[in-house]
């Protein structure tokens, strides 16, 4: 997901990706370490998105 797109979102949309991408980003290391994961690239998409949305967060704190 783009940052432009999740600049689109209000703050509580937001806080729910950030959420389910904590989530996934959790399951996908139990699966690394457990030696299931066969995409091994997901966990630095998930971890990018993770810091666009808190990127966009600290931007929108900014404005109010």
């Amino acid at each position: 997901m783009k940052a432009s797109e999740m600049r689109t979102f209000d703050v509580d949309k937001l806080h729910e990706k950030l959420t389910e991408y904590r989530q996934e980003l959790m399951n996908l290391r139990f699966q690394h370490a457990t030696a299931q994961l066969e995409n091994t690239q997901r966990i630095s998409k998930v971890k990018k998105n993770i810091a666009r949305i808190l990127g966009v967060l600290g931007e929108k704190e900014m404005e109010n």
